[in-house]
């Protein structure tokens, strides 16, 4: 996992962005992000991901890949979804089985970009409420786990007026001014 501010040059969403303004792993908790490493060559990481899940009512799971192969002709209209600013009324939990990409959510007043380059191994939990956006690295594929408090569910509220008025949103924007609980 790598976290640093997004540079907000135009160009491929999918190259790294990269600012000279690198961001502690804390920093991210104070956004309300979760982030493990679970390596997936660990001997303990099946349990790990189970501990997980357990203490943070994980039901459900299932697996995606992102990547031109996978999605065929869906595959440009998908990213260029996932990358449109939005929010979700559930925690969106993303433990990465291969390939790459990149999370960038809001912060400072909801002005600035902060961009999570996740890989293989790395688990990120967003919270419910938070803007953010998804896509892919510059080689096209990423593979991961989604875990679900209940069924399977992936729904986008892009931001605008109404998302503004979302009660999880306005329970992300109080829990940012007080301080999220540790995890």
């Amino acid at each position: 996992m790598k976290a640093y501010y997004y540079d907000d040059i135009e160009g491929d969403p999918r190259l790294p962005h990269l600012s000279p303004e690198p961001i502690p792993e804390s920093h991210l908790g104070q956004l309300g992000l979760l982030y493990r490493s679970i390596p997936l060559s660990s001997s303990t990481a099946t349990e790990d991901l189970e501990t997980l899940a357990r203490a943070r009512s994980y039901k459900n799971r299932d697996e995606i890949t992102v990547a031109p192969a996978a999605m065929g002709d869906v595959y440009e209209d998908k990213i260029k979804t996932f990358f449109h600013e939005h929010m979700h009324e559930d925690e969106e939990i993303r433990y990465i089985l291969d390939g790459a990409g990149y999370f960038d959510v809001r912060e400072e007043g909801d002005e600035k970009w902060v961009r999570v380059r996740l890989e293989k191994g790395d688990l990120l939990v967003l919270p419910a409420g938070i803007y953010h956006r998804f896509t892919v690295d510059e080689d096209n594929y990423i593979k991961a786990m989604r875990l679900f408090k209940d069924e399977p569910k992936w729904t986008p509220l892009n931001r605008g007026e109404q998302t503004e008025e979302n009660d999880f949103r306005k329970a992300y924007l109080s829990a940012r001014q007080t301080g999220f609980a540790p995890a």
